[in-house]
């Protein structure tokens, strides 16, 4: 009798190593492949046909394609419009289509709207969770921006969009001539903090596993950091959700809310610094688009109006994907912003 507990038990043991195995494994790199090409007057790109599910969300007029950054890893871009060149950065678990709505507010036969999506998000390469750096993210995107070879452009930026592309964009002086900042965070930590209880679990080592890739999907949770959670239907998140779940490496959600600091001494506090060193120099029109309902970012405006004390403001009833919710505010804050650019 004893002998088959000890069996029993060590089986059990045995299971849940393996199931802890499963959850923290880093997962491999799954890369895109295209059909055909784009042609662009940078050159020609793999084009990356949408499946019906996504397309069905914006028109016929949008380019897909992708562009390779380094070996196997690519950046989904999508785009619409011609002249004048907008960057449009979304942040985590979303993708380039978080913009579908503000572009439908804006001209596009005066404005060319790019909208990449993050390295492991979307229909962009998936990479093992130990490559999910705010370095990694910075250079990927910033060697996108590289290829299109834009001379000139305003950006946007919304969570993790806002320290990848303003990184990026540090990297490649003289080619932001304006800019439009939406919820974000661009400050390194000056001392330890936390950011949400969310996040404070995403950063335990088992427990983040066990919640954001078995308990919870994060993707279903999007509408709970909105102003209106009906601005998040399921189509929507599933628009999201649906490429990251199938792609056979769904890691980069939760390995995001890992990169973000709650320290000074934690390795995006680092590009952090280098971020604010940037934004110090930088002497460009800027407007800020907030959402006060935002569970998580809601209360970071202050610091933002410190980095550009001169930008005017719209608050908004928004919650954290704004761009859901007052698309017609942030259209136009970035006509105002080109209006002055140009």
């Amino acid at each position: 009798m004893k002998r088959t507990v000890l069996i029993s038990l060590a089986v059990v043991v045995i299971a849940a190593i393996g199931f802890v195995f499963a959850f923290t494994r880093d997962g491999q790199q799954v890369t895109p492949e295209g059909e055909g090409v784009v042609a662009l007057d940078a050159g020609t790109f793999e084009a990356f046909p949408l499946p019906d599910y996504a397309a069905k969300h914006i028109s016929d007029d949008y380019k897909s394609y992708l562009i390779e950054v380094e070996p196997g890893i690519k950046v989904h871009m999508l785009e619409v419009g011609s002249g004048y060149p907008v960057f449009l950065m979304h942040g985590n678990p979303t993708s380039g289509f978080l913009y579908r709505k503000v572009v439908e507010e804006l001209p596009k036969d005066r404005l060319r709207l790019i909208m990449p999506t993050l390295v492991g998000l979307g229909f962009s390469s998936k990479v093992p969770a130990d490559q999910h750096t705010l370095d990694n993210h910075i250079r990927w995107i910033d060697s996108a921006l590289a290829q299109l070879d834009l001379s000139g452009l305003v950006y946007m930026g919304q969570d993790w969009g806002g320290p990848v592309g303003l990184g990026a964009l540090g990297r490649s002086p003289g080619l932001i001539e304006g800019a439009v900042i939406l919820n974000t965070a661009l400050n390194a930590p000056t001392e330890a903090s936390s950011l949400s209880r969310a996040h404070d679990i995403a950063k335990t080592p088992v427990v983040g596993e066990l919640m954001f890739e078995g308990v919870v999907s994060i993707f279903e949770r999007l509408p709970d950091a909105q102003g209106d959670p009906e601005s998040v239907p399921a189509d929507v998140a599933d628009l999201y959700g649906r490429p990251v779940s199938e792609s056979g490496n769904a890691k980069a959600p939760l390995a995001m809310m890992r990169m973000v600091p709650n320290s000074p001494d934690e390795p995006s506090s680092e590009q952090m610094r280098e971020i604010e060193r940037y934004l110090e120099g930088l002497d460009i029109p800027v407007e800020i688009v907030w959402g006060m309902n935002d569970p998580i970012l809601g209360r970071a405006l202050p610091q933002m109006k410190e980095n550009f004390p001169d930008a005017p403001v719209t608050e908004t009833q928004a919650g954290h994907f704004l761009q859901e919710e007052v698309p017609a505010e942030i259209a136009a804050a970035l006509l105002r912003i080109v209006d002055q650019v140009q």
